[in-house]
């Protein structure tokens, strides 16, 4: 059994990122990501803390404007336009979700195109499901594609499964593989056969949230299992696939934590500096806030 570790993909983004940052230094450009929160949420701060750390590590830059639970809707709106105008800003986070007080779903579509480095607008999830390659994937789906293209794992004519339907990961991850020329399948908690079903798999993907649900019974030994799922259980951080029964019969398999989520911040960062890098190479892109522009 082959363990597929992130630590390493990091480790080689890391290099390229570090030779573009140099360049962008040249032209005065340093990249920078704007995260806005509401709140102290752990997760959230959990994450704020890895990007800090991994934006850091090179050189780049982020910034955090952080408000209270019950600040306004107008205030989170001014922010982010305010943000989209900032020349210095490459990439705008917006943690979710939101109190029930906010309007998430208003406040991810006022983010400009050019700054959606996490494919929270709709411009960008058009870009994705049509593959134009002017947008941003989502953070986590693209950490998959790094993951696999690192490891030398070619998805083209392969079958792969993927166990989840959310628009944050399952769908977005199954049209990147479409355009790798993969064969998808995607399945949900809701599926008949479900066991069959991912037994079929040349490549596992789970990314259903449910702890550990993968069982010796849904795999087989010449197959790559991939697990996005971090949940917590009886106390402990684990993901959708239980792995001690299932890391001894498969081919290859990502451990949790320590697997796709370390790539995530990663490509985040490798978001920012491709932003950065337009904003020096198209300095008249003009902003995308709004669906209207689809039009």
């Amino acid at each position: 059994m082959q363990e597929l570790r992130g630590i390493p993909v990091v480790h080689c983004l890391m290099e390229k990122f570090t030779q573009d940052i140099e360049q962008l230094s040249k032209q005065g450009v340093v990249p920078k990501l704007a995260v806005v929160r509401v709140g102290n949420r752990e997760d959230d701060l959990a994450y704020e803390k890895g990007i800090i750390k991994r934006f850091s590590a090179v050189s780049a830059m982020v910034e955090i404007t952080a408000f209270p639970v019950d600040c306004s809707q107008e205030m989170l709106e001014d922010t982010i336009l305010s943000l989209n105008e900032d020349k210095s800003v490459h990439g705008i986070l917006l943690f979710m979700p939101l109190p029930k007080n906010l309007s998430g779903e208003k406040l991810k579509y006022m983010i400009a195109q050019e700054k959606d480095v996490d494919c929270m607008g709709l411009v960008n999830t058009v870009y994705v499901y049509t593959g134009n390659k002017n947008g941003y994937p989502p953070c986590t789906p693209q950490a998959v594609i790094e993951l696999l293209d690192y490891y030398g794992i070619d998805v083209t004519g392969k079958k792969v499964t993927i166990i989840g339907r959310s628009m944050v990961i399952g769908k977005p991850l199954s049209m990147l593989l479409l355009g790798k020329n993969a064969t998808v399948t995607i399945c949900h908690t809701k599926t008949k056969n479900l066991a069959v079903e991912c037994r079929k798999a040349d490549i596992l993907i789970a990314c259903a949230g449910v702890a550990q649900m993968i069982k010796e019974n849904f795999v087989h030994p010449d197959q790559v299992v991939i697990d996005v799922g971090i949940n917590m259980d009886s106390g402990k951080l684990c993901g959708d696939v239980d792995y001690d029964a299932v890391s001894n019969i498969v081919k290859a398999i990502t451990p949790v934590p320590g697997g796709v989520g370390a790539v995530t911040t990663s490509v985040l960062l490798k978001h920012t500096i491709q932003s950065a890098i337009k904003s020096v190479d198209q300095p008249l892109y003009k902003h995308k806030s709004s669906p209207e522009t689809l039009v």
